[in-house]
């Protein structure tokens, strides 16, 4: 599915959706550089648990918000491997507030970490990918950034609604070096974010997914992997939504 040494940079790898699409990219072949911001530990911990298991991973510190820091990830990158054959930018968070109840200061959080996030990783990305004249990036959206999600969500909507819209023009920039773009959405995945959503309205949302759960993060993985590999070499400019069918 990888090129003999695939180097791979995830965001936000450290826990959550982006630790089981680290975890599985190193199963197949891909060095992964495990990004995160706060969470050393885990991120470390991840990077044990893949070499345990015969992979290969490093852990590196950098605050998507950043730009510097952003830059300097790239540049540990460029001058460690040479060479970055997938992004998969997965940091994200969520500040639920109804909007006259929410400060520009929590609206701007969202942004700043969902929007801005994944610009300046993929900014940063295709300065190492367009000279290689290959390269494939995964952006990590959400369902509600088509369906409108629920209420209090007005800044997470937005931002997630606005990585679909940057990836696909993104996809018309990249594609004439050689670089696919593709976005998966997911919807309700069972991880530390969505368990801070109130109870109540997460057993609304499994009850009415018509395949009748939250989705695993092992599952959102899959489909980062298939389409940051070779497997989906025809693909690119895609959103390919994971939300249980739906909400029936």
């Amino acid at each position: 599915m990888f090129t003999e040494g695939a180097v791979a940079v995830v965001t936000g790898g450290s826990r959550g959706i982006g630790r089981a699409v680290s975890a599985d990219l190193a199963r197949h072949g891909v060095h992964v550089v495990v990004n995160y911001s706060r969470s050393e530990q885990p991120a470390k911990e991840l990077v044990s648990e893949i070499e345990a298991e015969g992979g290969s991973a490093q852990a590196v510190q950098a605050d998507v918000t950043d730009e510097d820091a952003v830059q300097a990830l790239f540049r540990t990158v460029r001058s460690e491997h040479g060479r970055l054959d997938v992004l998969v930018t997965s940091a994200g968070v969520t500040n639920d507030r109804h909007l006259v109840a929410m400060s520009r200061d929590l609206f701007q959080q969202t942004m700043d970490v969902n929007l801005t996030g994944t610009f300046l990783a993929c900014r940063e990305a295709m300065r190492i990918m367009q000279h290689q004249r290959y390269g494939s990036i995964v952006t990590i959206s959400s369902a509600s950034g088509m369906d409108g999600g629920f209420p209090g969500q007005t800044n997470y909507v937005a931002s997630k609604g606005a990585i679909i819209a940057f990836s696909k023009a993104l996809a018309f920039e990249a594609v004439t070096h050689g670089i696919r773009v593709n976005v998966v959405a997911p919807g309700f995945v069972e991880t530390d974010m969505v368990r801070r959503i109130p109870q109540k309205i997460r057993e609304s949302y499994a009850a009415r997914v018509r395949i009748g759960r939250m989705g695993r993060p092992q599952e959102i993985a899959n489909l980062a992997t298939f389409l940051a590999s070779e497997k989906a070499s025809y693909v690119t400019g895609e959103v390919l939504v994971a939300n249980g069918g739906g909400l029936g």
